[in-house]
């Protein structure tokens, strides 16, 4: 069981994002692609951290494997942390990219206030429901207008100061650096070597959810 983890996303641009970060990791990654069509998680929670474990959970059952899944968002402080969990439906239960994109622009016209963040919670779980959870974030502002050509969701909008770049101006490649998404991995990949230790220690029957860094 420790010899493969399951990618729990279906967006093709987060599975990519995330293979980049984690190709150095002498382990199979698996996207659910590699199998047959399931039944999709159901993220109601309220937080990031209640979805990312619901998603994760649901799929290392379905899968009988570990499953890494993160449930990340950008928190608006004008807009009283809007859109949150909800960033990929923002404008709607099929809402495109640019569609979400446009509502931001829209709530955001004329307001003085532009500090966000970029929030991403990464869960491990295993079948039988035990979890370990890391959080990362990224600090920004919201500008008026797209800029850049890489990343997805609300990355056009969302600059980095310090480095005066969008995160939708930073390759692929370096985003890791500075991403919410990044940073949460980071620390995964710190502790990976616990992490195969803990995912060989756990039992087949169910457990309790544990969050936090790994003993």
């Amino acid at each position: 069981m420790a010899d493969t983890i399951v990618l729990a996303t279906g967006n093709r641009h987060k599975f990519a994002e995330l293979k980049e970060v984690l190709g150095g990791i002498p382990i199979e990654f698996r996207g659910l692609v590699d199998f047959a069509p399931a039944p999709e998680a159901i993220e109601d929670g309220a937080t990031f951290a209640e979805n990312a474990c619901k998603k994760a959970v649901h799929y290392a059952r379905l899968f009988g494997l570990p499953c890494l899944a993160d449930d990340s968002g950008l928190v608006v402080d004008a807009l009283a942390g809007r859109p949150g969990v909800h960033s990929a439906r923002y404008a709607g239960p099929d809402a495109t990219d640019r569609a979400n994109c446009d509502l931001l622009l829209r709530e955001m016209a004329g307001v003085g206030k532009r500090t966000a963040r970029f929030v991403c919670v990464l869960t491990l779980a295993t079948p039988n429901g035990a979890s370990l959870s890391w959080e990362g974030r990224c600090e920004g502002e919201i500008i008026a207008e797209r800029r850049g050509e890489h990343g997805f969701g609300y990355d056009p909008l969302f600059l980095i100061p310090e480095l005066d770049k969008t995160l939708a101006e930073i390759p692929l490649e370096a985003k890791g650096a500075f991403s919410h998404r990044g940073r949460a991995l980071a620390q995964f990949i710190d502790e990976f070597d616990q992490i195969q230790k803990w995912l060989r220690q756990q039992p087949a029957g169910p457990a309790s959810r544990r969050e936090g860094t790994v003993p």
